[in-house]
């Protein structure tokens, strides 16, 4: 059990010694967002703008443009609704190589309570043309993920998670762009899943595995490009589909889904998530078990819809 923005820091670190021009920034979340173990090897290659998620986004167009490798890091409900002008008209109309990483999603971010839990930075960052969106499922993958966005060229959003997640790959894992990975195989159920939800849907498969349901698992940590075939091809296989995140049915993996199925293969599908509606303060555990997200959850939802 490794959260996501923990292993992100320690990735920094890697990040910064073979990248010479590599800058990042935080919304003085700098610990919050493990960033500190970056500044603690390169103090001069990190810059703590403090309170002010607009101008930590200016300020790494401004590095952008003069050569830099900016990352900026803040909590994500702010990050990308506080700063969504600056990310929009700053970073992606003149399509610069910026990436943003957004920490705290979701209603796993638990007491902090609904100002604090991000459960729309998917959609409104996905609608920006020039945007890419990742949101690794464990440590493994963000450690994997990092030095391949860091390749690739653009504006990128990468939701990270506050809890500690189950680690579901192993180091022979490789992060791909635009493609999502079959964590288990089956042809009864399909389940798309992302984020910290990819723990609870592996754990809820295995239940149904005992009662004879086979379950196909992937994990869909590339949002924008998402993969395409892969989906279709899913929603070929099995008899009932679905998505689970923890984030907006409306306009996000859901979304981003049903776009896809709209328009290459109209599919009746059914969405794990936050159904228009906040979230509550609260320990993380018993938000996830109130709103369904944990195994039991998910398997107890899943049942229901299969046996309709």
């Amino acid at each position: 059990m490794i959260a996501t923005r923990k292993a992100f820091g320690e990735a920094l670190v890697l990040a910064g010694e073979k990248y010479k021009n590599l800058v990042v920034l935080d919304a003085d979340v700098t610990t919050s967002v493990m960033a500190h173990l970056f500044e603690s090897k390169f103090p001069d290659r990190h810059i703590n703008i403090g309170i002010s998620e607009q101008d930590l986004v200016d300020t790494a167009a401004g590095l952008a443009m003069a050569g830099k490798l900016p990352l900026a890091c803040g909590f994500a409900m702010f990050l990308s609704g506080l700063a969504w002008q600056q990310i929009r008209n700053g970073i992606c109309y003149p399509n610069l190589n910026i990436k943003l990483f957004g920490s705290h999603v979701g209603i796993q971010v638990g007491e902090d309570g609904a100002t604090h839990q991000a459960l729309e930075d998917i959609a409104i960052m996905r609608v920006i043309p020039n945007m890419k969106v990742f949101c690794p499922a464990d440590a493994i993958e963000m450690k994997k993920m990092l030095p391949v966005i860091l390749e690739d060229y653009g504006p990128t959003y990468v939701r990270l998670g506050r809890q500690p997640v189950p680690v579901v790959h192993d180091d022979k894992y490789i992060f791909k762009i635009g493609k999502g990975d079959i964590l288990m195989d089956g042809d009864d159920i399909g389940i798309i899943a992302t984020g910290s939800l990819v723990g609870s849907c592996l754990a809820a498969a295995e239940r149904f595995k005992k009662d004879g349901i086979s379950v196909r698992v992937i994990n869909m940590s590339s949002i924008k490009p998402i993969d395409v075939a892969l989906i279709e091809e899913t929603s070929q296989k099995v008899k009932m589909l679905m998505t689970a995140e923890d984030h907006q049915v409306a306009g996000g993996l859901a979304g981003a889904v049903a776009e896809v199925l709209c328009q290459r293969k109209p599919t009746i599908f059914h969405a794990i998530g936050m159904h228009d509606s906040f979230g509550q303060s609260g320990k993380s555990a018993d938000l996830y078990r109130k709103y369904k997200f944990d195994a039991e959850g998910v398997y107890d939802q899943i049942k229901g819809w299969w046996k309709s």
